[in-house]
Parts: structure tokens; sequence; C-alpha cells
């Protein structure tokens, strides 16, 4: 059972020791790789469709991992107790869908030690909220699968409250930017190009919506540019 490089990134994160959430397990290969690498002594899967958990049940019992793995039938973190898990790992989801499940979660997530998230999209909101809950963003990486950028964050709560000053640490991430990694500035010149046409798109059209949306973009291309300091030799 192969994971893929960007879910293996994620598992890789966890601490090791830790008791497991996996949130959205799909067909739990993620659960099936931390217990296979005695990364976690146990891991509670949970999804909130019943095909892929019958499938995720398969594959743990098939393996043998049924006394390691328990699989839930749960919208989110409805059905996880606070205290049952120290890590809540959620992969491959939208940054406004990951945000919705922890905020109806907020007693589960108190209780955790640590967050271990790969939104796919809307990512300063993920940010955003963690530091809003009183969370400390304590390491980001960033990988490329497939042509594809992917963002792993990980965070745990602080008793200092942590925020970032600059909307531009919310959009691509301070660390990332601090340490200059190497993919983000790939990635923000890519997003670069594509803003700049888009901007030459929209100049051509004289509805409101098209002005309205040109002032949002050339507010994007502003936070690129910023963040693209961060470059410079």
């Amino acid at each position: 059972m192969q994971l893929s490089r960007r879910l293996k990134a994620v598992a890789d994160t966890v601490t090791i020791g830790n008791r497991v959430a996996d949130v959205g397990c799909d067909h739990a290969y993620i659960s099936i790789y931390l217990i296979k690498n005695d990364i976690a002594p146990d891991v509670i899967a949970i999804d909130v469709n019943k095909g892929p958990l019958k499938r995720a049940e398969e594959n743990i019992y098939n393996l043998g991992y049924s006394k390691r793995i328990h699989t839930r039938l749960s919208d989110g973190l409805a059905r996880l107790e606070p205290g049952e898990a120290d890590t809540i790992l959620i992969a491959g989801m939208g940054g406004a869908l990951m945000v919705k499940i922890l905020e109806e979660g907020r007693e589960a997530v108190r209780k955790t030690t640590e967050l271990i998230l790969q939104p796919q999209s809307e990512i300063f909101l993920i940010r955003k909220f963690l530091h809003r809950i009183g969370f400390c963003i304590e390491r980001e990486q960033m990988m490329k699968e497939y042509g594809k950028y992917y963002f792993i964050i990980k965070a745990g709560p602080k008793s200092d409250t942590e925020f970032y000053d600059r909307e531009v640490f919310y959009r691509y991430g301070r660390l990332l930017l601090e340490q200059r990694e190497p993919l983000m500035k790939e990635y923000l010149d890519r997003e670069r190009r594509i803003r700049t046409e888009v901007i030459k798109e929209l100049k051509s059209s004289s509805t409101k919506k098209a002005r309205v949306r040109l002032e949002e973009v050339f507010q994007e291309l502003s936070w690129i540019e910023e963040a693209l300091f961060y470059f410079r030799e």
C-alpha cells in the first residue's frame, strides 16, 4: 500500500508516540502508514462517508491492524471525544471546510497537543484560525507533486498568543518566507504570472464585476510582490 509523496510527508510530520485522529481517512492509507512505521501507537480513522470507511476497515483488517486502528463514522470531529487523540490530522480538504471541521470540534481540538494540516486551498484561512484559537504555527513545509504545490502545517497550543502583524504572512506563511523556501519562490513567480495575465483580461472588460475583481487581483499581486521581497539577493 503505497502512499503518495504528499501523504507520506503529512504522515511523517506527526510526532512519534502520539495517538492520532485521521480525519477524512478515506481508505485509511495514512492511518496504516502511521501504525506500520511505528509512528503512532494507535489511530482513530474517521470519515463521513460509509463507502470509503468500509474500504478502510477492509484494508485495516487485511493487514492485521484492527486492534490498533479503530474506524469511526463521523462528520468531522463530531464523534471524537476530547482527549482521545494527541494529534488531529486532516489532509486534502479545502481550507474553508477544514476550518469548519476544527471550529465545530473545538473541544476536541483544545485537548490535542498538535494539529497536522494539509489544506488544498485558502491556506490563509487556516493560519488565521490557528492564531484565533491560540495555536502556534510551529512548522510549515512545501512540496511539489505532479506539478501541484502543497503546504503542510504543524501547529500546537501555546500559552503566549501568536499572531502575524502583516497580511502577507497569513497569505504565504511567515516561516516559509523567512526561511526563504526555494519552492515558495517558484510558487510566487507562478502566481505573479497568473495574476498578470488575469489583469490583462479584466482590463478589456468594462463590467462592474470585472472592475471589482480587478481590484482584488491588484491586491493579490501586491501581496505576491511583498512576499517576493524575501527572495531578493
